[in-house]
């Protein structure tokens, strides 16, 4: 999809870091954000409105899983318009903690919410927009378990789930990286921090700078 007049010869190159609880993302998408000179950002959150419907989320009732989601959506739907889609057409890098494949793998897989499904509304609450890279950091229950423990901090409503929700969760975020490797890399999040980061830094010299004014919208 071209834009308009006066659009940018090259704009930022989107890059999403996704994985479980305590995989290390948070932590590797700032060290990756600081590394590009990137616009650092997360899911939910990343404004006013988003971090607002964060602390409901993570530190508020029980919520149903639709209306868990319907949340996540419209923090969604903030997020690209006002950072996210400005960021890139303005030519910066993007680096954010979290987006469209945690709600897939969340709250299709973990909450049993149809995904295809999913994957319609979140498109749709992204105005389009895809990123051009999803690095996965893979963690084992064990490493998790212990990153956790460790944890100085109450486990929010989300940590606290029962390991059969996370077991779910680590499966839809295997099938998603394993449907689409164009776009998806897995990498091994155990370890020192410092190495973790090399390996993600591997993955994403391999990415072209943008070319041209297109998005990663459908046309």
């Amino acid at each position: 999809m071209t834009r308009g007049a006066g659009a940018p010869a090259l704009r930022g190159r989107f890059i999403v870091l996704e994985g479980g609880e305590a995989s290390g993302k948070s932590t590797q998408a700032a060290i990756l954000a600081e590394r590009l000179g990137a616009v650092l950002t997360r899911e939910p959150g990343g404004t006013e409105v988003g971090e607002r419907i964060r602390e409901l989320l993570l530190h508020g009732p029980p919520l149903d899983a639709r209306t868990e989601t319907l949340l996540l959506l419209a923090a969604r739907a903030q997020h690209v318009a006002t950072v996210i889609a400005p960021a890139l057409s303005a030519g910066r890098d993007v680096v954010c903690d979290r987006f469209s494949g945690s709600t897939l793998a969340y709250q299709g897989w973990g909450r049993g919410l149809d995904p295809q499904r999913l994957q319609l509304l979140s498109s749709w609450a992204a105005a389009g927009w895809e990123p051009d890279l999803v690095v996965l950091l893979a963690v084992t229950p064990e490493v998790v378990a212990a990153r956790l423990r460790d944890r100085p901090v109450a486990p929010d409503r989300m940590e606290g789930e029962d390991a059969e929700f996370f077991a779910r969760v680590e499966r839809g975020f295997a099938s998603l990286a394993g449907g689409d490797p164009a776009r998806w890399s897995t990498v091994d999040g155990a370890g020192a921090m410092d190495e973790v980061a090399e390996r993600v830094a591997a993955v994403v010299d391999r990415l072209p700078a943008r070319s041209g004014p297109s998005s990663s919208r459908p046309s």
